[in-house]
């Protein structure tokens, strides 16, 4: 199935994220996985090996156990969707807290300088620079 459909069809806001889990398919075969994205309702992983569509598995992260379906395969990349949602406690536990933006710390330049140190007027004299006027008349 196109992942671009899916992205139609969500319903849940899924939140992006780059962890590791695992699934567990039948027989007790476990297969470890990247974890893309997760929502309440289900989540994309990415493994070499993943199961079929249609099979019926286990995905665990850490503490969470749920079990699902896988619903759709396409290259290295799967969706499943899980047979009982996610509570929002049990998925905020999962999904890393999004980093603080970083804001720039600098300003515009004032319009008003600094008066010359004694060095800075002594090579002022002896490059021959002319004292600018002062604009505001001071």
């Amino acid at each position: 199935m196109d992942e671009s459909s899916q992205v139609q069809n969500r319903r849940q806001r899924r939140s992006n994220v780059l962890l590791t889990a695992m699934i567990e398919m039948a027989a007790g075969r476990t297969l470890d996985v990247k974890l893309r994205n997760l929502s309440a309702e289900g989540a994309l992983i990415e493994s070499e090996g993943l199961p079929h569509e249609g099979s019926e598995i286990r995905f665990r992260k850490g503490d969470l156990s749920v079990a699902g379906k896988i619903v759709w395969v396409s290259n290295k990349r799967a969706g499943i969707h899980f047979h009982a949602p996610l509570t929002p406690e049990a998925l905020l536990r999962h999904v890393p807290t999004p980093r603080p933006r970083i804001i720039p710390a600098f300003r515009r330049p004032g319009l008003v300088s600094k008066p010359m140190t004694s060095s800075e007027r002594s090579l002022e004299q002896a490059w021959g620079v002319a004292k600018a006027p002062n604009p505001l008349g001071k």
